[in-house]
């Protein structure tokens, strides 16, 4: 792989250096390096830099990225979305190896290097929309951009006898991760249902990263059983809890016990930062040290018309979200699309010291939060150590 030299940027809006890639990992940074023999120059004019951005929860499979716009008149409850997207895909072949794909490439020449995605697995379409998203895997590796797989019960693991195997061979058929959701509201047997769950996960050694829509004392009585098995099987650090919407409904004599055992288990969580549910509380979860990552969950899918694979955007959204104001505040947005991120889902190699993998991404902003708030063009990514895009455009 062939070296390149980055001049004058200023890694997190500091000092202008240089960056020495080498064999796809960051060599070197300092200032005025000497390009050795056959090496790549590039010339940063002052821009930001920005390690590569992460994606810690979205669903490339179902996406409608590209296509036709899609008439939205979905019921309001969550089984109402679930039943619709189903038939949707179903009724119109929505082929998630193309769709994924586009997504994916979006995502890429936005910066986003690294992400997380569900896939849906059910007893309707089984295993077909792993196929596709495996082999946008397959194509993104060779572009420098590392996913992870969920192997995703959308449609709940009990009320569709059947799905449970179906999870045990989508990891055996690549994905990485095995997903869960609401063992209350949508299997209606929680302990049953976290016992096939955990048991799948136990005896394929893989991470769990459970959808917790559940309100108030319901995802609060769900949470527990999900801590209890975390620490019986010894799981610890192996489990995520995406949305945990029931940690904004509590009161801190409730949630605090729990973020307080999250902490000590290292049970992460992923928050979009959604404008229409209650949500966790960033800094009382942070303080609490709890890990909170962030991600888009669907975008321009059959369940919302929103969405935009900018991860900056995201981190906009977030700090809106829990109004976070000063630029140290808008650090902490970032934090969850970037190292917060990275550290949550297992992504090694993360960051911008000599060693770590060279994602990188310039922009043309003064500081971090100039960055989020205005969301400039990604003047270069890298992947891998690759030059991948310009001003936002794949190469």
């Amino acid at each position: 792989m062939a070296s390149l030299l980055i001049r004058d940027v200023r890694p997190a809006g500091g000092a202008l250096l240089d960056v020495l890639v080498q064999g796809g990992r960051i060599a070197v940074l300092g200032p005025s390096l000497q390009a050795p023999a056959g090496c790549a120059v590039e010339e940063g004019g002052g821009a930001l830099l920005l390690p590569g951005l992460v994606e810690g929860h979205t669903h490339l499979d179902k996406t409608l990225w590209g296509m036709d716009w899609y008439r939205n008149e979905v019921g309001t409850r969550l089984v109402d979305k679930i039943d619709n997207e189903r038939a949707f895909r179903h009724a119109s072949g929505h082929d998630a190896a193309d769709q994924s794909l586009a997504l994916a490439r979006a995502f890429l020449a936005l910066g986003t290097t690294r992400l997380r995605t569900h896939v849906d697995i059910d007893t309707q379409a089984g295993l077909r929309h792993l196929e596709g998203v495996v082999r946008t895997r397959e194509a993104m590796e060779r572009l420098g951009q590392q996913i992870q797989i969920v192997a995703f019960p959308q449609s709940g693991l009990l009320t569709r006898p059947g799905t449970a195997e179906l999870l045990d061979q989508a990891i055996k058929a690549g994905a990485n991760v095995l997903g869960g959701l609401d063992p209350c509201a949508i299997d209606g047997d929680p302990v049953r249902s976290l016992d096939v769950l955990f048991g799948l996960a136990e005896r394929h050694g893989c991470p769990l990263d459970i959808h917790l829509h559940e309100p108030g004392a319901m995802g609060a009585f769900s949470l527990d059983l999900i801590l209890d098995r975390t620490q019986a099987l010894g799981m610890q650090n192996k489990v995520a809890i995406s949305h945990g919407f029931c940690l904004g409904d509590l009161a801190p004599a409730e949630r605090d016990p729990l973020l307080a055992r999250m902490a000590a288990l290292g049970v992460v969580l992923v928050t979009t930062g959604s404008a229409s549910r209650n949500v966790p509380p960033l800094m009382v979860c942070r303080h609490a040290g709890v890990t909170v990552f962030g991600g888009n969950d669907g975008i321009r899918d059959t369940w919302s018309p929103y969405g935009n694979p900018d991860m900056l955007e995201r981190a906009m959204l977030i700090g809106l979200r829990y109004n976070l104001r000063r630029d140290d505040e808008l650090d902490v947005a970032l934090d969850c699309v970037t190292h917060a991120g990275a550290r949550a889902c297992g992504f090694e190699a993360y960051g911008l010291v000599p060693g770590d993998r060279a994602d990188l991404v310039l922009v043309d902003a003064q500081t971090v939060a100039q960055a989020i708030v205005a969301r400039p063009a990604r003047k270069l990514v890298v992947a891998g150590g690759q030059i991948v895009a310009r001003d936002g455009v794949l190469i």
